[in-house]
């Protein structure tokens, strides 16, 4: 039996050791590639690897926010995966680029932006999750009808 990959249940920490794992593999790559001279890459690549895999998880991980077991205990999971991510995401592109978070120009404000983005989507995925889980407990027998 194949299983959606949606329908799937992943840790948020795992999730985030991922996306970790992804951003490192492809600032790595960008590194040989600038060593060896066959492609020049912009200083602050880095630091765009690490805000695009940081938004790519706030998105992911929303979305498998659907099928957790407990909402509250993956909320809680998701944001400590989240703020763990954005420090190693930030630390491995300081390490790669040699400019920090103060210095690489418009990435601290992008940085807040999807930080605040993360937990929007993860509390309206919560949220409709709860809307819709209340509507199916409702009894809709027929439509009230209107007085006159």
């Amino acid at each position: 039996m194949l299983i959606s990959f949606f329908e799937r249940k992943i840790d948020p920490l795992k999730q985030a050791a991922y996306f970790f794992g992804a951003t490192t593999v492809l600032m790595a790559l960008a590194w040989l590639l600038s060593q060896t001279g066959w492609y020049a890459v912009d200083r602050l690549f880095p630091w765009s690897v690490a805000t695009a895999f940081l938004l790519l998880f706030a998105v992911f991980n929303s979305m498998m926010s659907l099928n957790a077991d407990s909402s509250l205990q993956y909320w809680g999971r998701s944001v400590y995966g989240f703020l763990g991510l954005a420090f190693a995401n930030g630390m491995m592109a300081w390490l790669f680029s040699g400019v920090p978070i103060g210095q690489a120009q418009s990435y601290r404000w992008i940085y807040i932006v999807v930080t605040i983005g993360f937990l929007v989507f993860l509390t309206l995925v919560n949220l409709m999750r709860k809307i819709v889980s209340f509507a199916e407990k409702e009894e809709w027998n027929q439509p009230r009808q209107k007085r006159r």
